[in-house]
């Protein structure tokens, strides 16, 4: 693609319901949607009217003046922004008066602007400079002194962007983009007259104040007021290709942004369907570890994990990898090989390594970090249901009445979500927060939680059973959607149960840690409140009770009417990238693609005509099971796709154990991770910029990844999986991912009428796209489920069988942060470190004082797991007896910490729940002592002495 300019209409569009106006503009007829501004009716009609305070992301404001019209009956000149259009209106854009009066407001601007545009780093993308030349503007009266702004010092505290109070005209669109549509409010404007000027809260500076650095103000800027440093250290780009995010479950849509080969910014897309033109700090600015020093670009081999490594050609290492797996599987058995996908990777590339594994290894070891944190989602879900997703779109919560979000902290996780959702709140939804921590959702400058219920953690069930409870005896269940869309004995059953005393939320206080009166109010909030949406992270699934609790939010959903329309449903905020799509993509080992098991045989026969060869119907290994088969000496080689298994899986000592044991362990990344520790094989992969494919988020949304450039290490991570399974004697030929996911279609019913061509066309699809949806299906279950009747499912609570004592009396919780994204690989290799150098444990200040602690000390973490160190951050955002800490930061270790427990049905682990004792600490422990140790030696690589010539 070459350029992809996008045009700025001005204002945003009226209702697509709104009847049609008819109305003159310089002599043309036009019909536009009622309620339509003048300036977007001129502009959808090709005129462009001047403006400067004006753009289509944001509400319309009417203080530049510049975007001044006649109109036949009405005195004065009105500002084209903010006048609606009626029907007959006449209109005229350009006439004497209006030239005169534009130059002059155009005058007052540059007056007070400094004149120095050829050597500005905005010239030729300055829309000051563009607007100065559309009112005909050639000569200023009114000399520039820079007085206004002899105290204005430029402001270079964020990494990523500068802010020139010089340069600043003060359209206040910055200050409105941050109100509008990040909804942080950080910035103001103070002063009046000449002397007004943008300031950040508190008056800080930009990195110390509230501003989360998303680049909505950046992006509204229309001079270089605010401006990447990027494009002053490179230039402005010349063109840009549309390409998706790989960072969360989101899938922001942006234009990637060249000069030449180099990428200069990325632009949050604003036809992108799940972001609407906003961004985070992560998508929009943490790209630059495509290039950073560490990325690993040949592949290279060594025998054993106390070598250093070798350098060698891509044939050698594929070669050898091909060898290994040929070998050890003559040795110890077919299933004595498996391998991990990616959920950073695309569909295409992991359809490919679970085929691989299944077509190629002749088993169906294959599983991925999918199942290690959302895999209840796909039991639950499909049990209740009959799908495996979740059931709105992002805009459904546009239209909800009641939010409630459980074990989610969309602020940090899933921040361009969170800023739709906190549109919503301002405008009236009510907030129910279900959460062992004190997030930004319950409390912050703009938002408030109606409730937030701060239970122990590990007792979902319980809460959601107890609200259950309420809905029930109260009578507030919709007892006419039941009965048209569930089955209702199994609803009688389940009432019958929820309804008994010990499930009240008096019974269960004691358990859960929730005030009683609080939880009611929260249940009939829920119950009574108009549409009640569900949105869950994994603060629900990575729990002994995961499954269990996703059937739960299902069953309140269920009883209270709350799926299938807008507004409402059940909707997990996925963490990865593509989690969606690995789940899709048949990477567990009980499943093909579309969610079919292997013991199907219609749907085992479908693959086997396709690929050829008769497949094993027995399930696989998942990565626990692996690892308990290596230490036994069963297992033996594993492929690994984009995945660090030994940072994020839990029970590190265990993980390292299993890595430990095996004879190849082939690492298929961008850097020499935790796992390439204890790796055999490099071979280095490729960023989402260097390749083709698609990405599924959250919402089902099956959308483009473009090549922006040339793969650094010479190949997309596909093609290095088709020359692996080339060499394993395999048929392979696929010339574009294209051609992958075509096979994806014939062989998946829910992704049926998907394709490069369809997508082009449409910009996404969400799955199922069928021949009956063939636009996909933005909100599903919407004339009944899918499994036919809803399914109420008895969830009982089961305590967790990781119990505080004296030993460990403390409950540690995990979660992340909006800087970082899972195990850091990626954004602890750009400037983001800035917010976030290192993980710290969260600690309430009464538990703080028990132990003699005090903030930024050092402290001990232990469990029955392990032990490692960070620094004390004492907080009331948790509640006494619950710490908290994140997992960026590999000298952490945090998951030294955390054990084997994990759901029943799923092996999700259970990273919510870890008992423990905190205490003051001298040093590292003895693990980060010996593992740090162990990683220096691991990475080693021998020098490569090229022949002298």
């Amino acid at each position: 693609m070459g350029w992809i300019g996008e045009i700025d209409l001005g204002t945003k569009p009226a209702p697509d319901t709104a009847p049609l106006v008819s109305l003159t503009i310089d002599g043309q007829p036009v019909d536009v949607p009622a309620g339509t501004s003048i300036m977007r009716a001129a502009a959808l009609m090709g005129t462009s009217i001047p403006k400067l305070c004006a753009t289509d992301t944001l509400e319309s404001f009417g203080s530049c003046r510049l975007c001044l019209v006649e109109i036949d009956g009405r005195a004065g000149y009105p500002a084209s922004c903010t006048t609606p259009v009626t029907p007959g209106m006449v209109v005229r854009t350009q006439t004497e008066k209006l030239a005169k009066l534009r130059k002059g407001v155009m005058e007052l601007y540059i007056s007070d602007h400094p004149l120095d545009c050829l050597t500005c780093s905005a010239n030729g993308d300055c829309e000051l400079q563009d607007q100065a030349g559309a009112v005909g503007l050639r000569d200023v009266r009114y000399g520039y002194d820079g007085a206004n702004h002899l105290d204005a010092a430029k402001d270079e505290s964020n990494p990523y962007f500068t802010f020139d109070p010089a340069k600043c005209i003060v359209c206040s669109r910055c200050v409105r983009a941050c109100d509008e549509v990040q909804g942080t409010l950080a910035l103001t404007v103070d002063g009046r007259g000449f002397a007004s000027h943008i300031a950040a809260s508190q008056d800080e500076d930009f990195l110390s104040s509230e501003c989360v650095s998303c680049g909505a103000c950046v992006q509204a800027c229309p001079t270089s007021a605010l401006i990447e440093k990027e494009v002053i250290k490179v230039g402005t780009p010349d063109k840009a290709v549309v390409t998706t995010c790989a960072y969360c479950g989101v899938g922001c849509t942006f234009r990637a942004e060249m000069r030449g080969e180099q990428l200069v910014r990325m632009v949050p897309w604003k036809d992108g369907k799940a972001n609407r033109g906003h961004s985070c700090v992560k998508g929009r600015f943490a790209w630059g570890y495509a290039n950073h020093k560490e990325r690993i670009l040949n592949p290279m081999i060594r025998e054993s994990v106390d070598q250093p490594w070798r350098e060698v050609s891509w044939e050698e290492a594929i070669a050898h990898t091909a060898s290994e797996f040929r070998r050890i599987q003559s040795s110890y058995g077919t299933r004595a090989v498996g391998g991990i996908t990616s959920s950073r990777c695309t569909n295409e590339e992991t359809f490919l390594v679970q085929k691989l594994i299944r077509q190629g290894f002749g088993n169906n070891n294959v599983d991925t970090c999918a199942r290690v944190c959302h895999s209840p989602t796909g039991y639950g879900l499909k049990t209740t249901f009959g799908t495996s997703a979740g059931t709105q779109d992002f805009d459904s919560v546009q239209h909800s009445d009641v939010i409630l979000v459980i074990g989610a902290n969309p602020t940090d996780g899933h921040p361009v979500f969170a800023s739709r959702m906190k549109r919503r709140l301002r405008q009236g939804a009510k907030l129910i927060v279900i959460d062992p921590r004190r997030t930004d959702l319950v409390r912050s400058p703009h938002i408030e939680a109606a409730h937030h219920l701060s239970l122990r953690p590990g007792t979902n069930v319980a809460v959601l059973t107890a609200m259950a409870h309420v809905i029930v005896t109260e009578g507030l269940f919709d007892q006419a959607y039941i009965t048209e869309r569930c089955d209702w004995d199994e609803f009688q059953d389940w009432a019958a149960f929820v309804s008994e005393d010990e499930r009240s939320p008096e019974a269960t206080a004691s358990l859960t840690g929730v005030d009683p009166d609080e939880l009611r109010k929260a249940a009939r909030l829920y119950a009574t409140g108009g549409n009640g949406a569900i949105y869950y992270g994994l603060g629900v699934t990575e729990h002994s009770q995961g499954s269990s609790t996703v059937m739960a939010i299902a069953n309140l959903a269920m009883a209270t009417g709350n799926v299938g329309r807008e507004g409402v449903g059940v909707n997990p905020l996925r963490g990865q990238n593509n989690v969606q799509g690995a789940c899709d993509m048949g990477s567990f080992p009980h499943e093909f693609s579309g969610y079919r098991h292997v013991s199907d045989p219609e749907a085992r026969a479908m693959f086997e005509d396709a690929w050829g060869v008769p497949l094993d119907d027995e399930p696989g290994l998942r990565i626990p099971n692996m690892l308990d088969a290596a230490t036994d000496g069963a297992f033996k080689a594993l492929f690994i796709q984009g995945e660090d298994i030994l940072q994020s899986d839990p029970n590190t000592a265990h993980v390292a154990a299993g890595l430990a044991a095996m004879e190849c362990v082939v690492v298929q990344d961008l850097f020499l991770n935790e796992t390439a520790n204890y790796a055999h094989v490099f071979l280095p992969g490729s960023t989402f910029l260097e390749k083709d494919g698609t990405f599924t988020n959250a919402e089902r949304r099956i959308q483009r990844v473009r090549k922006v450039m040339a793969p650094l290490n010479g190949f997309a991570d596909w093609e290095i999986v088709q020359m692996v399974a080339q060499a394993m004697g395999l048929d392979w030929s696929y010339a574009h991912p294209s051609e992958i996911m075509d096979e994806i279609a014939a062989l998946t019913p829910s992704f049926a009428k998907v394709n490069y061509a369809a997508l082009e066309e449409h910009g996404s699809l969400q799955w199922p796209a069928t021949a009956a949806a063939p636009l996909g299906t933005p909100t599903m279950h919407l004339d009944g489920f899918v499994r036919g009747k809803g399914k109420f499912v008895v969830t009982d609570y089961v305590a967790t069988d990781e119990k505080t004592g004296p030993r460990f009396p403390l409950l540690l919780t995990t979660g992340r942060i909006l800087s970082h994204y899972n195990v850091g690989a990626q954004t602890r290799r750009t400037d983001n470190v800035a917010w976030h150098p290192e993980d710290r444990l969260e600690i309430h200040p009464h538990d703080a004082e028990n132990r003699g602690l005090h903030d930024g000390q050092w402290v001990s973490l232990r469990s029955r797991a392990g032990e490692t160190t960070l620094r004390a951050l004492i907080t009331e955002r948790v509640a006494p007896g619950v710490v908290y800490t994140t997992f960026h930061h590999p000298t952490t270790q945090a998951n030294v910490i955390t054990t084997d427990f994990s759901d029943w049905a799923t092996n999700c682990p259970e990273y919510k729940v870890t008992a423990v004792q905190v205490s003051p600490s001298n040093g590292p422990s003895d693990w980060q002592e010996n593992y740090d140790a162990h990683a220096k030696r691991s990475r080693r690589i021998e020098p490569r002495f090229e022949p002298a010539e």
